[in-house]
């Protein structure tokens, strides 16, 4: 049924796929702006809320691509932890203080993920209560603000969708669509960016 052997592409591709589809989560995002737009103050913590719901949003792609899909996740998700944790030693933070934060960001990225799953099945005002209690952490008082990003995870989980599974598998390739766009309601995808030989 599907459920064991060997996966229909290489562990290896795919775990490398997965650490650059985390690193399209984190520097193809302009961190300034989200900032800017939905008044969130410049910290660690800022960071790690906006970091995961972009890559959120590539386990509700991923997960639709079977067992490869599910694996790839795991990484994706590994890599995160292993980037947070390496920010938080060259921030000086001091290993029990970084153990302990790394627990307390467990429990916020499972909650963020079990309210934003039940956000992008439901309507926009369910989307918009978790992202008002996850994302904007209860604090959010402009619905505008909150509105544009409803948009904006609608449009990014609908341009996700239009991308093909099998480059995602084998590239982990993601170019996100602008917070801030004229017509958000367009499929046009963005412009990727172009690699030298080397994938860099």
């Amino acid at each position: 049924m599907g459920f064991t052997g060997p996966l229909k592409y290489n562990k290896w591709k795919i775990k490398i796929a997965a650490l650059r589809m985390y690193t399209c989560c984190v520097e193809r995002i302009d961190y300034d702006e989200f900032f800017e737009k939905c008044s969130l103050p410049d910290t660690l913590n800022s960071w790690f809320l906006v970091t995961q719901l972009h890559v959120w949003m590539c386990l509700v792609r991923m997960k639709q691509e079977g067992r490869a899909g599910k694996y790839m996740c795991r990484y994706i998700v590994h890599s995160m932890w292993e980037d947070v944790q390496q920010r938080g030693k060259v921030m000086g933070i001091d290993s029990v203080a970084l153990k302990n934060s790394m627990r307390a960001l467990t429990e916020i990225f499972y909650a963020a993920i079990f309210g934003y799953d039940e956000g992008i099945i439901s309507d926009d005002r369910v989307l918009a209560a978790s992202l008002w209690r996850n994302l904007f952490n209860q604090q959010c008082e402009d619905p505008q603000q909150v509105e544009l990003m409803v948009e904006y995870v609608r449009k990014q989980i609908q341009y996700l969708d239009s991308l093909n599974g099998e480059d995602l598998l084998l590239t982990g390739e993601v170019v996100w669509r602008p917070l801030v766009e004229n017509d958000p309601q367009s499929i046009l995808k963005p412009s990727a960016p172009t690699y030298n030989d080397e994938g860099l």
